[in-house]
């Protein structure tokens, strides 16, 4: 089973953002899409049901030199995930230099990202061009739900990240005996065991995601849904 978090796939994709781009400005960017997002990811977030926060995910090489920093807005309720990226603020050692100029003209440098379980898939949703495309979950992936998941922590250390003292935890999600993810999360006491802090590997990569203005009122069920009068891209 394929189990990704939406850092990893955007980041292979900036690599070769500007090549893709080159001959088609005004093509939609599918491949940018960060359509990642999975209910074994979402069970990272325990018994936070629904919260709103900023995000700095920032991929890490071999050396552990910064090669992308990304901004993320994002917004979860009962299982749904909604994301919203603006290529402007991506920057980084890997992030083609134009692509945002690029994606800019052609009004596709804003992407949101809407993660829907029960419709088995993940709509991507591009405001300045008032269109969406529909991404089918990979069929293990629709099949999951958050029931058959299990979350198995263990103890690392403690730490204070941005004020908030964390424990910080060796974190695994399981089907059965099937680890599905694995990740290291900073887990505030203050903030209901909220990870203000996800840390992830994906071969010789790390990605770093810190959360910050975490709000727990549940947002506006209006905010998972496509906007009326937008058009299905093909």
């Amino acid at each position: 089973m394929r189990i990704l978090a939406l850092p990893l796939r955007l980041f292979a994709v900036l690599a070769v953002l500007g090549a893709a781009l080159g001959p088609a400005p005004g093509q939609v960017p599918v491949a940018a899409s960060p359509a990642g997002i999975n209910t074994a990811f979402v069970k990272l977030f325990g018994g936070v049901k629904a919260f709103t926060a900023k995000t700095e995910a920032r991929v890490f090489d071999a050396q552990q030199k910064e090669a992308v920093l990304m901004r993320m807005d994002w917004a979860v309720r009962d299982g749904q995930v909604r994301l919203e990226i603006n290529l402007e603020d991506v920057s980084g050692r890997d992030f083609p230099a134009g692509s945002a100029t690029t994606l800019k003209q052609a009004g596709m440098s804003r992407i949101i990202s809407v993660f829907r379980p029960e419709k088995k898939a993940t709509f991507m949703i591009y405001p300045g061009v008032q269109s969406y495309q529909v991404v089918p979950l990979e069929p293990a992936e629709a099949a999951a739900s958050e029931k058959d998941l299990k979350l198995e922590r263990k103890e690392l250390g403690r730490e204070t990240l941005d004020g908030h003292a964390c424990v910080k935890n060796q974190v695994v999600v399981k089907r059965g005996q099937e680890r599905v993810l694995t990740a290291v999360t900073w887990n505030a006491a203050d903030l209901r065991e909220f990870p203000v802090q996800i840390e992830l590997k994906e071969k010789q990569n790390t990605v770093r995601l810190r959360f910050s203005r975490i709000q727990f009122a549940p947002p506006a069920a209006a905010q998972f849904e496509v906007p009326a009068g937008y058009g299905l891209l093909k």
